[in-house]
């Protein structure tokens, strides 16, 4: 959505990624559950969700999905459940409490469901549905549901409880302070939320990039750390933090101690906004992914926010500087990549031009303080329009280099001069310039037998140093498709640029041969013909083909030098 984030995608550094949805499927299904009473469950889950059975399908959130799903694997479809029991009131989710409530209208009153995160509904319990009737919830009963919710998190399932408790009539105040109280447990359901095959496989190219990914999630810290090991983000449970665990933190010693986190369960949206404010504290470029209103405030912090295409709301995608279409961590990866490649491009393009109009300027500087003429005004109009121009928007198409996620990420102030391009936009000027004052005076000597300067102009000589700079920039395009690699070791080929080649070599040969074209070019001898034979014409692709082995060598001895230095840093 916004193109200065092309260029942020290659620094990123720090990938803080939400779990459902983004490294997971998004596709949950109960697996798993533990109640005294499995229709009871079922109803109440069921009940106390916003999603909706269609043609025996749900139709909703996805974990509310799965809810209905399992109560109509009950054969206690919801519209049933419904007609029977009629919603009347609600207190709806919310991430602070963490659970929400339903109140439903049936024969004998008012019975309320509630569902969330099992540890802050058994908080809010003081009774158990047991062996068919209300006890007293003791202490072993707490004990045992919690065992059964860390098993099922440590199983990488995602737990939700539920509760209910019978009113006479409707409450006059539904508020959740009011009515979210001394409940009566139920049970839990697990669910599986498969992650993505394809994550996996990105998490290890983030590695290998130099990038961190994080994993935020409001799930339990147990089903957190399982999947997020799983994924390879995290190999001990150590790495993982709970959102509460955060609050007792200050600044400095969050500071201190964040890089020892990759995983953050139970966080709340604020908690998310101080994670990438801390990164960035750390001079961090940090990217942030979201899909609800609440995350607008952390993708807003992030220096690349992430909105989701799919669950996203508008409010985020709005605020987010990049939208997934598939709402896919993998996606983010695959983006960073472009990022670097872009950018690539770029330097490429850069270095390109430069060095070819440097090589003109040294060129027709040469010529001008010797007093011939090398090139003519309309010579170079045609260089600049014909030879510059294509091959450099062919650079720009140039597919990412094989090793361009095995760098580490490019610092946000580095210059577009650095790792060498200024060097070589001055040495590759020369090198030009240098093969195309050797094409002119081949030209000269091949008609005099000598070198002589006639009037300080001669047709041959600038026909053959035309030819050879028009050809030299298109060869030398070719050396700039990598800045460090040899182009003999690339297994990609740029089509464009060999059309761009090849349509170069056509134009240029056309001005030099079509009669009248090649007259208005300055490009005819006195008797009207063209100036240049055919074996000069090969001589000056020859002369303009030596750019490649010369930068060839170049980029040698650079490699070796970064070998040598590698080995010493190494030592």
């Amino acid at each position: 959505r916004k193109m200065t984030a092309v260029e942020t995608l290659g620094c990123a550094e720090i990938i803080c990624s939400d779990k459902t949805g983004t490294l997971t499927q998004n596709k949950m299904t109960v697996v798993e559950d533990y109640t005294f009473d499995k229709p009871l469950l079922a109803t109440a889950m069921a009940l106390c969700s916003d999603a909706t059975l269609v043609e025996g399908k749900a139709v909703g959130e996805p974990t509310e999905c799965a809810l209905v799903n399992y109560a109509n694997e009950n054969e206690l479809p919801k519209d049933t459940l419904e007609e029977a029991q009629p919603r009347i009131a609600e207190a709806p989710f919310d991430s602070m409490r963490k659970m929400m409530s339903t109140l439903h209208k049936t024969d004998t009153g008012v019975i309320q469901y509630t569902k969330g995160a099992p540890d802050e509904i058994v908080a809010r319990c003081d009774r158990i549905w047991k062996e068919g009737k209300i006890l007293p919830m003791s202490d072993k009963d707490r004990k045992e549901i919690l065992a059964h919710n860390a098993e099922m998190a440590n199983n990488a399932l995602r737990v939700l409880a539920a509760a209910f408790t019978e009113y006479q009539a409707l409450p006059e105040d539904v508020s959740p302070e009011k009515i979210e109280r001394n409940l009566v447990f139920v049970g839990l359901c697990g669910m599986i939320d498969p992650v993505r095959p394809e994550v996996i496989d990105a998490i290890a190219q983030c590695r290998t990039a130099g990038i961190r990914p994080i994993m935020i999630t409001g799930d339990h810290i147990d089903t957190a750390v399982a999947i997020a090991k799983q994924l390879g983000i995290i190999t001990d449970a150590s790495q993982a933090l709970l959102g509460a665990k955060l609050d007792e933190m200050s600044d400095e010693e969050f500071e201190k101690t964040i890089a020892n986190y990759s995983v953050y369960a139970r966080v709340q949206p604020e908690h998310k906004v101080r994670i990438v404010t801390t990164w960035k504290k750390l001079g961090k470029v940090c990217a942030m992914t979201g899909d609800g209103v609440n995350d607008a405030p952390s993708i807003k912090s992030a220096d690349i926010g992430v909105g989701m295409g799919i669950t996203g709301t508008d409010v985020t995608k709005n605020t987010a500087d990049m939208v997934l279409a598939d709402d896919n961590f993998a996606t983010i990866v695959a983006a960073v990549g472009e990022g670097r490649r872009i950018y690539d491009n770029i330097r490429k393009c850069i270095q390109f031009l430069l060095s070819s109009n440097l090589a003109e300027v040294i060129a027709i500087f040469v010529a001008t303080m010797c007093g011939f003429t090398l090139l003519k005004p309309a010579h170079l109009l045609w260089i600049n329009l014909v030879t510059d121009t294509i091959p450099a928007i062919a650079l720009g198409a140039e597919r990412a280099e094989k090793d361009i996620m095995s760098r580490a990420p490019r610092s946000k102030n580095e210059g577009i001069f650095a790792h060498g391009l200024g060097l070589n936009v001055a040495l590759h000027g020369v090198f030009v310039a240098l093969i195309t004052l050797a094409a002119y005076f081949v030209g000269v000597y091949m008609e005099n037998g000598f070198i002589e300067f006639v009037d300080g102009h001669n047709a041959q000589g600038i026909t053959m140093a035309f030819l050879t700079m028009s050809m030299t920039e298109i060869f030398h395009a070719y050396n700039n498709r990598s800045s460090e690699h040899s182009i003999f070791t690339l297994h990609s080929h740029n089509k464009i640029l060999w059309f761009a080649m090849i349509g170069s070599l056509a134009l240029t040969t056309a001005v030099i041969y079509i009669p009248g074209v090649n007259d208005a070019f300055g490009f005819v001898d006195a008797n009207g013909q063209g100036v240049i034979s055919f074996a000069e014409y090969v001589i000056a692709l020859a002369l303009a083909f030596a750019i490649i082995p010369i930068v060839e060598l170049q980029k040698l001895v650079v490699r070796a030098v970064k070998r040598g230095k590698a080995k010493k840093i190494k030592a």
